[in-house]
C-alpha cells in the first residue's frame, strides 16, 4: 500500500472467512472456455481493439500472466482456496471483459453470451454458498440484449449484468441503448460497468498505459456520458456499479460541476449538478492506495461503495480485506459485504456461509 517499503509486492493479511464482517468481493472474473472456443470458430485470432495498443513487451507479460492464472480464471477449485486464504466469504463472478464479444455479428454474440451465462450458472451451482453470478448480453443488438438479460434473471438467477463502457465505440447514452436500460430498470437488475482498455489509445501503447490509464479513463467517460447525456434522469431507478473506483471522476468532479454551472451546453440534458448523479452510482474500492480509499470514503456515500479485487489478474488488489482495515467498524461492515449483499440480493438467499475454520 502507499508508503510500503516493498515497492514490488504486498503479501495479503490472512483473515479467515467468517470473521467480524461477512465479506463479498464484487469484482471477480471467471472465464468460460466454451464461449471463447465458439467465437474463435467464427472469428479466429485476437479480438479487435485492445491489442492494437499493446507493444511487444506488454504482450509478452500478458501471455505469461494468462499462463499463470489460467486455472484460477477458468476454474473454481483454486478460486475457492484463494477465497479462504484471503478471507472472502462470497465472490460475485463476472465475465472477463474480453468475453463481451460485442465485435461479433448479433447471432454469434447472442450464442456466445448464452454459453457464457450458462457457464457462470454452472459454476455457481457447484458452490452456491460461495459464489453468485453476473451475466453478459449482446449489446451490439439491444433487443437481443434485453431477451438475454431476462433469461439471466428469470432462468439462471444471475444477480447483475456486466457491461462495457462503450459498445464498438458507441457510448451508452446513445438512444439505441434505451430499451436495454429501461429493461434493466424495470427488472431491478444492477449493471456492473467494466471497461476493456481505451478505444483511442494511440499514445498509450507503452508501459501498459492502455490499462493503467485507459481503463479508468474509459470508466470516467462512461460516467460522464451517463450523467451529461441524461441517462440517470431518464432512468432514475437504474442501479449501476462502476469498476476501478469509478475511474477519475470521483477525484475531479468539481470541474464537472463548474462546467455545468458555467455553460449551457453542459446543462442541455443534465438537470442537476453532475456530482449529485455521481453519488447515486455504486463504485468498487479498487483504488490500491489507502489515502485514495480514505478520499473515496470521505466524498462518496458509504452505502454506495463495495469491496472489489479484480481477481485473478495481476492488477488485482492482493489484500482486499486488509486494504480496508483503517476504516471504522461500521464502514467495514458496509463496504466489505453489506452493500454488495443489498445490491445483489444476497441476503434474500438466506444462504449460510461456512467458515473454513469450521469446516
Amino acid at each position: 500500500m502507499g508508503g510500503s517499503s516493498d515497492e514490488t509486492a504486498r503479501a495479503p493479511t490472512i483473515v479467515v472467512a467468517g470473521g467480524r464482517h461477512r465479506t463479498i468481493d464484487l469484482h471477480c472474473h471467471l472465464g468460460v472456455a466454451a464461449a471463447d472456443a465458439f467465437v474463435q470458430q467464427r472469428y479466429p485470432g485476437p479480438p479487435p481493439g485492445i491489442n492494437d495498443f499493446t507493444n511487444a513487451s506488454t504482450a509478452a507479460v500478458n501471455r505469461a500472466q494468462f499462463d499463470a492464472i489460467r486455472c484460477r480464471l477458468y476454474g473454481v477449485d483454486q478460486r475457492i482456496a484463494d477465497m479462504d486464504r484471503l478471507g472472502i466469504d462470497i465472490q460475485a463472478i463476472s465475465p472477463s471483459p474480453g468475453q463481451y464479444h460485442y465485435f461479433t455479428d448479433p447471432d454469434t454474440g447472442r450464442a456466445a453470451a448464452r454459453l457464457f451465462n450458462d457457464g457462470i450458472a454452472a459454476a455457481v451451482a457447484e458452490h452456491p454458498d460461495r459464489l453468485v453470478g453476473m451475466g453478459t448480453v449482446p449489446l451490439q443488438d439491444p433487443q437481443m440484449a434485453v431477451e438475454e438479460m431476462r433469461r439471466c434473471v428469470h432462468d439462471l438467477d444471475l444477480r447483475a449484468i456486466e457491461i462495457g463502457s462503450n459498445v464498438n465505440g458507441v457510448d451508452l447514452h446513445d438512444a439505441r441503448f434505451r430499451p436495454f436500460l429501461a429493461a434493466a430498470e424495470e427488472l431491478g437488475v444492477p449493471l456492473f460497468l467494466h471497461p476493456l482498455g481505451f478505444t483511442h489509445a494511440d499514445r498509450m501503447t507503452d508501459y501498459y498505459f492502455n490499462n493503467l490509464i485507459g481503463n479508468p479513463l474509459e470508466s470516467t467517460l462512461a460516467i460522464g456520458h451517463l450523467i451529461f447525456g441524461g441517462v440517470l434522469d431518464r432512468y432514475p431507478g437504474l442501479r449501476i456499479c462502476v469498476a476501478h473506483g469509478g475511474g477519475y471522476m470521483p477525484g475531479y468532479w468539481g470541474r464537472m460541476d463548474h462546467g455545468w454551472r458555467a455553460r449551457g451546453d453542459c446543462r442541455e440534458h443534465c438537470r442537476h449538478l453532475p456530482s449529485s448523479y455521481l453519488r447515486r452510482l455504486w463504485l468498487d474500492t479498487l483504488v490500491f492506495d489507502p489515502e485514495q480509499l480514505a478520499s473515496l470514503v470521505r466524498t462518496h456515500p458509504t452505502d454506495r461503495l463495495c469491496m472489489g479485487s479484480d481477481y485473478p489478474f495481476d492488477m488485482a488488489e492482493p489484500d482486499p480485506v486488509g486494504f480496508h482495515q483503517n476504516l471504522t467498524e461500521q464502514q467495514q461492515a458496509m463496504i466489505l459485504g453489506g452493500n454488495a449483499a443489498a445490491l445483489l440480493r444476497i441476503d434474500a438467499d438466506e444462504r449460510e456461509v461456512v467458515s473454513p475454520s469450521a469446516s
